[in-house]
């Protein structure tokens, strides 16, 4: 069995960096599909302006910060593959199906879970910065 370092792998490409800037160019157009076609991708969007200028407001530390990226960037992940998919889904059968529904809504509630510990996150890391201000 030849292996992927042989000649005969069919796979087997050289790194070429064109290849890698059609790739970003490529993710950045699912990113832009993902915003333009998902109403929750909009209500994502407002809250990560939101957060980040909260952030920004309060001047909030480097380890804040970092818990704050993380967070936001496991809600767009998960609404990213939801989304994708959603279109994989929607691609495979188009009728109705109630196991495609039942899918579909398993992945909308991974996004939900993400979003809700996202939120929690942010309570966690606004309220000290909050009772500092109010007191």
């Amino acid at each position: 069995m030849p292996d992927s370092t042989s000649p005969q792998h069919s796979d087997a490409r050289p790194f070429q960096f064109t290849g890698r800037f059609r790739s970003f160019r490529h993710a950045i157009v699912g990113i832009l599909r993902m915003i333009r076609c998902q109403h929750n991708a909009w209500i994502h969007a407002l809250a990560t302006l939101i957060v980040l200028a909260a952030a920004l407001f309060f001047h909030i530390s480097a380890a804040d910060w970092c818990w704050m990226i993380l967070a936001i960037s496991i809600v767009w992940t998960a609404e990213a593959l939801n989304t994708a998919f959603e279109f994989l889904a929607d691609a495979a059968s188009p009728e109705f199906h109630p196991l495609v529904r039942d899918a579909k809504d398993v992945a909308a509630g991974a996004v939900l879970l993400t979003a809700i510990a996202a939120s929690i996150i942010g309570v966690i890391i606004f309220w000290p910065y909050l009772h500092r201000m109010l007191s």
